[in-house]
C-alpha cells in the first residue's frame, strides 16, 4: 500500500454526478484499495450520503477515514504564479512515489502544516505505521503521508536532504538520490529547519 499520495477534491458528487455549487457541504470517504495498493477518495453530496453512504461508511472496513467539508468553487483563471517551493517539491515526490523519499515527504508535510497550508484531517494506523491524512487549505487536495518514526539522530540528515532537494530540485527518476555534503546552502537549510522537532508528534 502506497501510504503517500495526492487525492484531488472532486467538483461533482461521485455518487449521483451532480456538480457541487459554491459553499455546498459535502462528505468525503477515504477507501483503502488493497488490489491497487492505493487509497481512493470519494466526495459525495449530502443527499447521497444520507441515502447511500452513511451506513456503508461506518461499517465497511475499507473506509479508513471520513469527514465533512465545504466545497469552494475554483477562482477564475489567473496569470500563472510560481508555487511555493515546499509544496511543489511535495507534489513531485508524491507523484513519483519513491520510498527512498518517505522521510523527506513527511518533513515537507510538517513544514506546510506549520505554514497553515495543510491541516490534519485524520490519522490512523495501518500495518504498524501511522498515516496522516492532510487536506490542503486552499485547494482541498488530500495528501496521505506515512510517519517514518524518525529518530532524533536521523533528523539532521533528513533536513539536509530536504534542503538539497529544495535548492537543486528532484533528480531524474532512477538516479541515486545520495546527499551532497556541499549542497546545503543557507536558503534551503533555513527552509528545512522550519520543522526542527518534526518527529515529536504525540
Amino acid at each position: 500500500m502506497n501510504d503517500w499520495q495526492i487525492q484531488t477534491r472532486a467538483s461533482e458528487c461521485q455518487g449521483c454526478g451532480r456538480r457541487f455549487s459554491d459553499r455546498q457541504p459535502y462528505h468525503t470517504l477515504l477507501w483503502a484499495d488493497a488490489d491497487a495498493g492505493r487509497y481512493r477518495r470519494q466526495d459525495v453530496c449530502p443527499e447521497c450520503w444520507e441515502t447511500r453512504y452513511r451506513q456503508e461508511a461506518r461499517t465497511r472496513p475499507e473506509v479508513v477515514s471520513l469527514w465533512r467539508g465545504v466545497y469552494e468553487a475554483p477562482p477564475p483563471p489567473r496569470e500563472p504564479i510560481q508555487r511555493d517551493a515546499a509544496e511543489s517539491l511535495l507534489r513531485q515526490l508524491c507523484e513519483r512515489g519513491d520510498p527512498r523519499y518517505r522521510s523527506a515527504v513527511y518533513i515537507l508535510a510538517v513544514m506546510m502544516e506549520r505554514k497553515r497550508l495543510l491541516r490534519v484531517k485524520e490519522q490512523f494506523w495501518r500495518d504498524g505505521c501511522r498515516i496522516f491524512v492532510y487536506e490542503h487549505t486552499r485547494t482541498g487536495d488530500v495528501f496521505t503521508v506515512q510517519d517514518p518514526a524518525l529518530k532524533l539522530s536521523e533528523l539532521d540528515e533528513v533536513q539536509r536532504e530536504v534542503a538539497r532537494l529544495l535548492e537543486q530540485g528532484l533528480p531524474p527518476a532512477g538516479s541515486d538520490p545520495g546527499s551532497d555534503p556541499g549542497a546545503t546552502g543557507e536558503t534551503g537549510t533555513e527552509a528545512a529547519m522550519a520543522a526542527p522537532d518534526a518527529p515529536a508528534r504525540p
